[in-house]
């Protein structure tokens, strides 16, 4: 029987653990899409191991060690777990449902800035593609250059997301409310372009729906933070406080990090899968040089969205876990 007073060392436990595990995930994710690592599952089949398949061809020297190295970073990441729990006994499951929600902010902040500096550096590179200003600038090489794919979003797209991220730490806003703003402006544009000056590029549409698609996928945690989704349920409100903690926890254990942890291992499943798929390829708009070369970051948005949710639920069930025993 296990004592309440251990109860809060094993949620911890569960919880980081949890957390580790999906971090991992990611980083396997990077190594076996990017850099040809075989992956777990892949060491799984090649013993024929929990339903898996055997390989035809069986994974040999660095392929096989590289493959263990993945696996044994789950293991690690466990390990880490449990002694960062260990080393902070005595921090409050409290303490830990606001340190992820404080990291839950600034995943989001960083990527709303991703998102906001992103849109305009790629709405002014496709602009002067269009417009053909590019080469009378920059020169024929780098126009060539900027109308390929792998090019525009390693050089341009990428270290931007770098800097946003630097940006986020500094940063203490979230900053949605204003793309929220940029959103309308941006519409209303095209609006006035349209009618009065009659002109419309495909770029023009394509910001308006990175933006809002952004708002949309990154407000859910954010509003998850301070109890702003719908509840639609006629009794939650008329639940004592001990009630409600019960709902949370159970809600979070039960529903949110399940659906979490669906949408991250299924949409991450494979180098064809909706999230790995469309960022591998580069994927852009069909408009092509005329439309901007977003398509592939709303496939991340999806990454974004699900570890987000995660992490805020995990504090979710922590903090609610915190009001239980407590009372």
């Amino acid at each position: 029987m296990v004592s309440k007073s251990n109860l809060p060392i094993i949620i911890r436990i569960f919880s980081y653990s949890l957390l580790a595990i999906t971090f991992i995930f990611l980083i396997n994710n990077v190594l076996t899409v990017w850099f040809e690592w075989p992956g777990v599952k892949k060491l799984f089949s090649h013993y024929g191991l929990f339903g898996f398949k055997k390989l035809s061809n069986p994974l040999e020297g660095s392929l096989l060690t590289t493959a263990y190295i993945q696996l044994f970073l789950y293991f690690a990441s466990i390990l880490l777990a449990i002694f960062y729990v260990f080393r902070s006994i005595k921090q409050t499951l409290e303490t830990d449902s606001e340190i992820l929600t404080k990291f839950t902010a600034y995943i989001i902040r960083s990527s709303f800035w991703a998102v906001l500096i992103v849109g305009i550096a790629d709405l002014i590179v496709s602009f002067m593609v269009v417009e053909k200003l590019v080469e009378p600038i920059f020169g024929e090489t780098l126009k060539i250059k900027l109308v390929i794919p792998a090019f525009r979003i390693t050089f341009v797209h990428f270290p931007l997301i770098l800097i946003s991220f630097v940006i986020g730490y500094f940063t203490r806003t979230v900053g949605f409310i204003w793309l929220a703003v940029l959103v309308v402006a941006s519409e209303f544009f095209i609006v006035v372009s349209r009618f009065i000056f009659e002109y419309e590029q495909a770029f023009q549409g394509d910001l308006v729906r990175f933006w809002y698609s952004a708002l949309y996928l990154f407000a859910s945690a954010y509003a998850l933070m301070h109890e702003g989704h719908v509840r639609v349920d006629v009794l939650y409100t008329g639940f004592s406080e001990r009630k409600k903690a019960w709902t949370n926890s159970m809600g979070s254990l039960l529903l949110g990090i399940p659906l979490c942890l669906i949408v991250l291992f299924l949409g991450m499943g494979g180098k064809a899968s909706i999230i790995n798929g469309p960022v591998i390829s580069f994927e852009i708009t069909q408009q092509g040089s005329n439309g901007l070369y977003l398509l592939y970051l709303m496939a991340v948005y999806l990454a974004v969205f699900g570890v987000t949710m995660l992490i805020q639920f995990t504090s979710y069930f922590m903090g609610s876990s915190y009001k239980l025993l407590k009372s």
